[in-house]
C-alpha cells in the first residue's frame, strides 16, 4: 500500500531515503556539470580522431551500464551501430563477471566501458582483449579502481566517475539517477568528437540547466498536486505499469524506468514502443490485469488479501514524432477497457534537453513510489 502521505512530508521522506537516492536525482545536473569538466581534464574534448568508428560496443555490470548503452544507441544509432555486451557468469558479483568482444570487433571499433564498481577483473580482461585487437578502449570508472589503473596504463583513455561528498561513505547504486548520469555525461562528449553524435559544451550545459529546472519541479518539499513525478508515483500504486513510449529518446526512458521501478521499488513493469505495443500489452489489458477483473468476487477478504494489480498505461512521447503518431490509438485501447492512462512529455527544447526531462521526471517517481511503498532500500 502506498501510504500517500509521506509523499508531502519532506523531512519524513529524508527519513526514508536511506540510500540518498532523492538527493541524487536532484544532483543530476551538478553531477553533469562534474562529469563534463572530468571529461575535459582527460582530454576527450581535444581529441582529433581520423574518423567514425565502424561500431560502437558498451560493456560494463546492471542497470547503469544497460541504460548508457540504451542511451548511446538511440542517440547516435543512425550514425553508426552500438551493440550492448551482456555479461556471464555464475554470480551477479564483481569478481564472477566476464564479458567478450564479438569475433568481428577489431582496430575500426569503439569499446566503452562504464562501471560504478570499478573491481571487475572480467572488464579489465575485455579492456585487454580489445587492446590486443587493435580496437579503441575509452572507460568511465571511479578513480583509483583496478580498471582504471588497468586500462589508463596502455590499454586507453580513462574518465574518473564524478561523485558527490555523500558518496565517499557509501556505495554509488547501479540504479540511481546519479549513476546514470556520471557514466553517461562522458560518453556524450566523446560521441560528439568522433562525430557520432551533436553534443557540445554548451549542449550539455543545457542539459544539466534542464535537470535542475526538473528537480525544483519534482522536489521532496514541492505537493504532490503540482509535482509530476509524486503525481505519477501516486497513480501508479497497486498497478501494473505499461511503460508505452513514442519517439527516439522516450524509448531508451521507458525501459529504464521500467527497469528502475523494478529494482528500486519492488514493482513489475512492461515497456515496449509504440504502435506494436498496442497488440504486445492489448490481452493484459482484457485478462486478469484489467481495470475491471474479478469485480464479482463480493465475498473476498478485502483485509487480508493482497490487493490485485491492474494495469495502467504510462504513455512517454518525445518531440520527434512530429505529427505521425501512435498516441490516439494507444489512448483509445486503454480507455476502451476502462484503463487509465498517464502521460509525460517534456517541455520544447533539444533532443538531449527532453530526454534528459524524461529522464529525471521517472526517476524522481520511481524513488517516491519506493519510499511511499514501503519497499527495501537495495
Amino acid at each position: 500500500m502506498l501510504d500517500e502521505s509521506l509523499l508531502d512530508d519532506p523531512d519524513a521522506l529524508a527519513r526514508a531515503d536511506t540510500r540518498s537516492f532523492l538527493r541524487e536525482a536532484a544532483e543530476a545536473g551538478a553531477r553533469v556539470r562534474t562529469a563534463a569538466r572530468h571529461a575535459a581534464e582527460a582530454g576527450v574534448t581535444e581529441l582529433q580522431p581520423e574518423g567514425r568508428p565502424r561500431a560502437v560496443l558498451v560493456a560494463g555490470p546492471g542497470t547503469a551500464a544497460a541504460g548508457v548503452a540504451d542511451l548511446v544507441a538511440a542517440l547516435a544509432g543512425a550514425s553508426a551501430p552500438v551493440a550492448h555486451l551482456h555479461s556471464t557468469g555464475v554470480a551477479p558479483a564483481a569478481g564472477a563477471l566476464r564479458w567478450a568482444l564479438p569475433g568481428w570487433a577489431g582496430s575500426v571499433d569503439l569499446l566503452l566501458i562504464v562501471t560504478v564498481d570499478g573491481s571487475e577483473p572480467g572488464l579489465a580482461l575485455l579492456a585487454e582483449q580489445a587492446y590486443r585487437r587493435g580496437a579503441t578502449v575509452v572507460a568511465v570508472a571511479p578513480q583509483s579502481s583496478p580498471l582504471s589503473e588497468a586500462v589508463g596504463d596502455r590499454h586507453g583513455l580513462v574518465v574518473p566517475m564524478a561523485t558527490t561528498p555523500h558518496e565517499l561513505s557509501q556505495e554509488t547504486h547501479a540504479a540511481s539517477s546519479g549513476a546514470l548520469w556520471a557514466l553517461f555525461t562522458p560518453l556524450l562528449a566523446l560521441l560528439d568528437r568522433v562525430g557520432l553524435i551533436t553534443a557540445p559544451a554548451d549542449a550539455v550545459q543545457k542539459v544539466a540547466d534542464r535537470l535542475d529546472t526538473t528537480a525544483e519541479r519534482c522536489g521532496p518539499a514541492v505537493a504532490t498536486y503540482s509535482n509530476p513525478a509524486k503525481t505519477l508515483a501516486a497513480e501508479l500504486a497497486d498497478t501494473l505499469p505499461l511503460v508505452w513510449t513514442e519517439g527516439t529518446t522516450a524509448a531508451p526512458v521507458g525501459r529504464r524506468f521500467a527497469a528502475v521501478l523494478s529494482e528500486l521499488a519492488g514493482r513489475p513493469a512492461i515497456a515496449a514502443e509504440l504502435p506494436e505495443a498496442l497488440p504486445a500489452h492489448g490481452i493484459l489489458l482484457e485478462g486478469d490485469y484489467a481495470a475491471g477483473a474479478d469485480l464479482d468476487d463480493f465475498f473476498r477478504d478485502r483485509v487480508e488479501e493482497a490487493q490485485a494489480l491492474r494495469a495502467r498505461v504510462v504513455l512517454l512521447r518525445d518531440h520527434s514524432v512530429g505529427g505521425l503518431t501512435a498516441a490516439p490509438a494507444a489512448r483509445e485501447l486503454a480507455l476502451s477497457h476502462d484503463t487509465a492512462v498517464s502521460e509525460l512529455q517534456p517541455d520544447e527544447g533539444t533532443e538531449l534537453e527532453a530526454l534528459a526531462e524524461l529522464l529525471a521526471v521517472t526517476d524522481f517517481a520511481a524513488v517516491y513510489l519506493a519510499l511511499a511503498s514501503g519497499s527495501p532500500t537495495p
